[in-house]
């Protein structure tokens, strides 16, 4: 006859491979090889790394609680059904741990890639000058990576993530094909721009305002359900000028069918709506006639005639009432810009299209200064000399990765000064 399984043996076993298994998730540091300019930035791979060793430190603890309540008079008195029901929830848990190591593992992997490593670190640069808004709130640590597909995304700094657990960065996911062109600017503060209106709590804010006018317009409705979206896109068209709109344009522009296409459980904008959109912020922020020219090229692209008459009277009322919304939009003052609106912070004056055309005319003469500008009023210069046909596609794309290259090298290198000159000094004692 077979001897019949020792159930709390097993369970026992089972636990114990979880912890040898759990040995093998080690720091990023020490496992993932890559130039020292390709690396995050000490803070964000300190932020990483020191989350999931505190994950890796409970989930141990978690596991020799249940090996000690196996060995314990109540373990030995239990079921197997009982064991059996506090083992899966303990391995639920190790795979959540798991998958969080995996998320993160798969945004540092790429910085070991040739070029576009470097490029990456050269992305977080870019992204936290585009949120950085002193002294209204502290830039949370941003890492960048590549994925397919032609969106982009972020799972914010403070959020929860799968399984549980606070996240400690902005991760921000890229599309591979918007790599290397001005394009990438308006997807990646895009997305910076969903993480400075969580900073500043800007969609609840707006909405308590809004509140009284989405409940009588259709287009107020509209405006209200598609304010998360649109406020990034706001934060994008206010740092980087029609470059954002243009790199909308190339992110939305879809078979005809999905232009004009709404859905009521989607926050983004129908895309025929959300170009006039960003032009109509552009033109309130940045006056100028460049943002009708690119609204009028938007509707030759996707003509409305030939609409449905239910579909054509919903963008008409739309379109009527966007200069009252952008009106709105850019006068609002969130009680966390203490009394400023969102225009008076994102000093609009530095992006005016004139001024954008003067900074390329004078780094032509002078290409040293174009390295020590900030490197998203860069891309905002870039996408303005595009659309003014001053800087061809292949100069462009040129230019930015030798920046992006040259964005990673100067952090990498003035963090390393500072721990070089700060190393003596002691913390201070309080």
């Amino acid at each position: 006859m077979a001897t019949p399984l020792d159930a709390s043996a097993v369970l026992a076993q089972e636990a114990r491979a979880l912890i040898t298994r759990l040995a093998r998730v080690r720091p990023f540091v020490i496992v993932e090889p890559m130039l020292v300019a390709a690396a995050p930035l000490p803070h964000t791979q300190s932020a990483v790394d020191g989350y999931l060793v505190k994950g890796r430190r409970q989930l141990l603890q978690l596991v020799k609680s249940f090996l000690a309540w196996l060995e314990s008079e109540a373990g030995r008195k239990a079921s197997a059904e009982e064991g059996q029901k506090r083992f899966t929830l303990l391995r639920l848990r190790f795979n959540a741990v798991i998958t969080q190591f995996d998320m993160f593992s798969d945004a540092i992997t790429q910085r070991s890639e040739n070029e576009s490593g470097v490029w990456l670190a050269g992305l977080d640069v870019v992204a936290a000058d585009a949120l950085a808004l002193p002294p209204y709130f502290e830039t949370p640590p941003l890492l960048c990576y590549l994925d397919r597909g032609v969106g982009a995304a972020i799972r914010r700094a403070r959020t929860r993530l799968p399984g549980g657990g606070e996240n400690p960065v902005a991760l921000i996911r890229v599309p591979r094909e918007r790599m290397v062109g001005s394009g990438v600017a308006s997807s990646l503060v895009h997305e910076v721009g969903h993480q400075a209106a969580a900073l500043l709590d800007l969609v609840a804010s707006l909405r308590t305002a809004m509140k009284t006018r989405s409940q009588t317009g259709v287009a107020w409705k509209n405006w209200d359900r598609w304010i998360s979206e649109i406020v990034a896109d706001f934060w994008s068209v206010a740092r980087i000028g029609v470059g954002s709109t243009m790199g909308l344009i190339g992110v939305v522009s879809l078979p005809r069918p999905f232009i004009f296409r709404t859905n009521d459980d989607d926050p983004h904008p129908m895309p025929w709506m959300r170009v006039h959109l960003s032009a109509a912020i552009g033109q309130a922020l940045y006056p100028h006639p460049q943002w009708g020219q690119v609204a009028a090229m938007w509707e030759s692209f996707y003509p409305t005639q030939g609409l449905d008459p239910a579909t054509l009277e919903l963008v008409t009322t739309l379109k009527k009432g966007i200069p009252e919304f952008v009106d709105f939009l850019v006068k609002h003052r969130p009680a966390k810009l203490r009394g400023k609106t969102l225009a008076e912070v994102m000093d609009p004056g530095a992006r005016q299209p004139a001024r954008l055309l003067e900074l390329l005319k004078t780094w032509r003469n002078q290409p040293e200064l174009l390295y020590e500008a900030s490197p998203v009023l860069v891309l905002a210069v870039f996408g303005q000399g595009r659309v003014a046909g001053q800087i061809t596609p292949e100069e462009e794309s040129t230019l930015i990765a030798r920046l992006l290259t040259h964005w990673a090298l100067k952090t990498t290198l003035d963090v390393s000064s500072y721990c070089v000159h700060n190393r003596n000094r002691q913390p201070k004692l309080t």
